[in-house]
């Protein structure tokens, strides 16, 4: 699927994205007063940290241009699949907020920022997204190949936890026999590297796939365990901060390039703006989850320093032999590591 898509994306960005002054200029006569926003997920701020962000990007970028600018959001992948929006984005004006499924695609490289255990709270993930060389290079690196650029970084829920039916997880070792959901191959690994075992299962079939037995666990941000109300067949809750739950707002960079400037010192304005108002959103949202889990019958472990440190001496090193094996250049492993100063 991915080299499918590597190579109609090859094709747009050699023919979509060489447009003429006079084609260019028609486009933005109408993208400098409306940019198409697509997304993931339904359009409710409660539920989804991803339209909170689109909502709060639309009214800003709008305000701070005085009006001349306006956002539309499609929220639901009204728009289509990640793979149409980003061919969309690559070939047309707009802006679009993409998961892993989207930009891997295109740069695999994403996934050295999803190493497991790497950040030990949210802090260290935004110092890694605002101040971190890995990510000022991955930001050059997807413009070169695309010429889309990569605005914000969005918090969607805070950190990846472990849930399972059967025992309290506090270290590696309790994972052993469980079967675990999981949603790439990378996922795969680390289960295994704990001793259990990893079964694909779509996101819209994971709670009948808990309630049956076809797995005993699986792991999500806590406002996506809530969402799909895993609480129901799942009953211990593991906060293990894996990996730091995010997805990436992008935007066609001739369509950047060819605002005037004050519209796109708004937009980008809003976009810092926007990411701020989620990560303070989902601060607030993690401590009234797990409160809510708990009375909903689950049970809270959170690992002592020992334990992380054993979940990380385990999981790490298991996905990054996966990202050897996708053929990722090591350079970007170890700016990354440096930048977390894991590499020390």
């Amino acid at each position: 699927m991915h080299s499918k898509l590597r190579s109609r994306l090859a094709r747009r960005v050699t023919t979509g994205l060489l447009f003429t002054a006079m084609s260019l200029a028609g486009a933005m006569s109408y993208a400098a007063t409306e940019i198409n926003l697509s997304y993931n997920g339904a359009a409710d701020s409660e539920k989804n940290p991803v339209h909170l962000f689109a909502s709060n990007l639309k009214r800003i970028a709008e305000e701070k241009s005085g009006g001349e600018l306006s956002i539309k959001l499609y929220p639901n992948s009204m728009l289509g699949e990640e793979e149409q929006r980003m061919e969309q984005v690559i070939s047309t004006p707009g802006l679009n907020i993409a998961s892993f499924a989207g930009v891997a695609p295109l740069f695999p490289e994403i996934y050295v920022s999803a190493i497991p255990f790497m950040f030990k709270d949210a802090a260290a993930a935004h110092q890694f997204f605002d101040n971190g060389e890995y990510w000022k290079a991955a930001k050059t690196e997807f413009k070169n190949r695309t010429g889309v650029e990569m605005l914000a970084v969005v918090e969607e829920g805070g950190f990846l936890n472990f849930t399972n039916n059967k025992k309290p997880i506090k270290s590696p070792e309790d994972f052993a026999g469980l079967r675990f959901r999981a949603m790439d191959p990378s996922q795969v690994a680390l289960y295994e590297s704990f001793g259990a075992s990893g079964t694909p299962i779509p996101w819209t079939e994971l709670y009948m796939g808990l309630r049956t037995g076809v797995a005993d666990g699986q792991m999500n941000p806590t406002s996506y365990i809530i969402l799909g109300s895993l609480y129901q067949v799942q009953k211990y809750l593991t906060l293990a901060n894996i990996q730091y739950s995010d997805q990436f707002l992008v935007a066609n960079g001739d369509m950047l390039a060819a605002l005037p400037e004050k519209d796109r010192d708004a937009l980008l304005a809003a976009s810092e703006e926007a990411t701020k108002l989620n990560r303070e959103a989902i601060a607030k949202q993690q401590e009234s989850d797990i409160t809510f889990l708990k009375a909903e019958g689950m049970e809270v472990i959170q690992p002592d320093v020992k334990d992380l440190a054993a979940f990380q001496s385990k999981g790490q090193p298991a996905y990054l032999e996966w990202l050897k094996a996708q053929k990722i250049d090591a350079k970007w492993i170890d700016m990354a590591l440096k930048d977390t100063g894991l590499n020390q």
